[in-house]
């Protein structure tokens, strides 16, 4: 069939007004004269799949969709409708997936304000199917020996992903990134046999810093601090402010004599652990955190390290967030994460919290990698 592109307008603007008015067969037939040619755009062929939704043409309708998302793989609204059409077929896990990808590629766009109630009418029906799923799931594996009370933990993870409850948080070191190291959030301390050495150690740590702040917080300086010869792209609220501190023992492998001296315990205590002394580490230092003060989501700098905290003075209130794992601080227990992966920090409380942070090889590298990337960072500076 041949239509001029002035019978091609003039027949959609026909089919538009008929499916304005009620008209959905009529609107439907004038539609299907275009789509015959093999010239129809996207948006003829959404027209067409409304106006068999009109005529509660499921199988019409979701063929019309079919072309429109081979032409327009990112139309927010043909996602939502094919969910709809799969949601009728009894399909939930296919409606699942398109409510989901019309909901994703919508979040990186502006929408129009026709579009916002379908986006909410698609969260909806969403939950509801994610809801039946999980049941249908868990009925399933319940049936094959596999109760909650029965999962291990890695494999309760993994179904945690799936149903939506967490998100995949993965290392994003800003400056080095060291490959296959597994992806793990917080580190157990009992794996580590110089951990309790540490924590033996806690009180008297705890009453060395104690005594320091007693005569105040001098010798403590913004942890994030503006440098004029190097770029930042954030609007990080604590950069420069004391709300966020940090007194060091040893800053990237330099260390500071004074506070050594006057907090021996500390430093004694934290040569237990295997500390990466190469040119830029390690790092040891008191970190105070004001009341009521936050520190943004972030992530560090190389992935060959782990980072610890032993927390000091920890009021109520406070707490510590790894990827999808939240966690509050017990004065006296180590807390090893991996500082790549997604992290933030909160006090709550009308205190100021102290913890004493430090950094350890990644427990996963030989001695020869050790021995690699001190070499490497002992060359020009990677950050």
């Amino acid at each position: 069939m041949q239509l001029s592109n002035q019978e091609a307008e003039s027949l959609i603007r026909d089919g538009v007004a008929a499916l304005q008015q009620g008209r959905p067969a009529e609107a439907r037939k004038r539609f299907e004269s275009v789509t015959q040619t093999g010239r129809a755009s996207g948006q003829i062929w959404l027209l067409l799949a409304a106006a068999c939704r009109a005529e509660a043409d499921v199988a019409g309708e979701e063929a019309a969709l079919d072309q429109l998302l081979v032409l327009e793989p990112r139309a927010v609204r043909g996602h939502i409708m094919k969910g709809d059409c799969r949601a009728k077929a009894g399909d939930d896990r296919a409606a699942l997936n398109f409510y989901r990808s019309g909901l994703l590629i919508a979040s990186g766009q502006q929408v129009p304000d026709d579009l916002l109630a379908e986006l909410r009418r698609a969260e909806a029906a969403a939950a509801q199917l994610e809801a039946r799923v999980e049941a249908e799931r868990e009925a399933a594996l319940a049936r094959r020996g596999l109760p909650p009370d029965n999962r291990s933990r890695r494999f309760q993870r993994s179904l945690d992903f799936i149903s939506g409850r967490t998100r995949i948080y993965l290392q994003e070191p800003t400056a080095y990134y060291f490959p296959e190291l597994p992806q793990i959030q917080f580190f157990d301390a009992a794996d580590f046999d110089w951990a309790p050495a540490v924590e033996a150690a806690a009180s008297e740590v705890r009453e060395e810093i104690e005594r320091l702040l007693a005569a105040g917080t001098e010798g403590f300086r913004p942890y994030i601090q503006a440098e004029a010869n190097r770029p930042r792209i954030d609007d990080n609220p604590l950069l420069d402010s004391p709300d966020w501190s940090a007194l060091f023992l040893c800053e990237n492998g330099r260390l500071a004599e004074e506070v050594i001296a006057r907090c021996p315990k500390t430093w004694e205590a934290v040569q237990a652990a295997p500390l990466p002394r190469i040119a830029n580490s390690p790092t040891v230092m008191f970190s105070l955190l004001r009341a009521g003060a936050r520190i943004a989501p972030h992530t560090g700098m190389t992935n060959t390290r782990l980072t610890c905290h032993l927390p000091l003075i920890v009021p109520p209130e406070c707490g510590f967030r790894v990827g999808n794992e939240v966690r509050e601080w017990e004065e006296g227990k180590l807390l090893i994460f991996d500082d790549t992966i997604e992290h933030e920090a909160w006090n709550g409380s009308a205190q100021d919290r102290v913890v004493l942070i430090f950094d350890i090889w990644r427990p996963e590298l030989s001695d020869r990698e050790r021995g690699e990337v001190g070499a490497l960072f002992s060359g020009p500076a990677l950050d």
